[in-house]
């Protein structure tokens, strides 16, 4: 079995309109939710053995906030080019890349990609928007993430700050 953790960045700053899209910072709220989102986690006995994410300073950021609440040192996060701004089918190419040996996988990135892929991975529930910080947790029944896409899915959960299901 292989578990897949998608998280979209934390809140990001909109204090400098001419700041680069790339470059925006966490604001507060964002560096709240974040550790917040991680013991969520954690409560629920699930934890990525490894961390991938967008290299935006924003998904970086959040990367890093929850990778310290799970002991997961800042070092391993892998930055993947490729999912800054990424349509969907993107998540899959980078998936597939995956090494076996982990089986839970946490990728942070952002929408409308990361809201398009969940719906694209399962049909039990519809997502109208993963909202900053938010989490779309799915189990695929295989051993190889290069079968993923074509391995049998289970919805597991969906959890953001402002969620009153936790």
């Amino acid at each position: 079995m292989k578990t897949l953790l998608l998280i979209r960045h934390a809140k990001s700053s909109w204090n400098d309109p001419e700041m680069d899209d790339f470059d925006r910072p966490l604001n507060k709220r964002g560096k709240e939710n974040a550790p917040e989102m991680a013991n969520r986690l954690l409560s629920r006995g699930t934890v990525p053995e490894l961390i991938i994410s967008s290299p935006a300073k924003r998904a970086r950021s959040t990367a890093r906030i929850m990778a310290k609440e799970w002991k997961y040192p800042k070092e391993a996060i892998l930055l993947e080019e490729e999912l800054y701004l990424c349509y969907a089918s993107t998540f899959l190419k980078v998936i597939t890349k995956i090494d076996d040996d982990f089986s839970a996988v946490a990728i942070f990135a952002h929408n409308p990609g990361i809201t398009d892929f969940a719906n694209y991975l399962t049909e039990e529930i519809r997502i109208d928007n993963v909202p900053t910080a938010g989490i779309f947790a799915i189990e695929a029944e295989t051993d190889h993430w290069e079968e993923f896409d074509r391995a049998k899915k289970r919805f597991l959960f969906f959890d953001y700050p402002k969620s009153e299901v936790f």
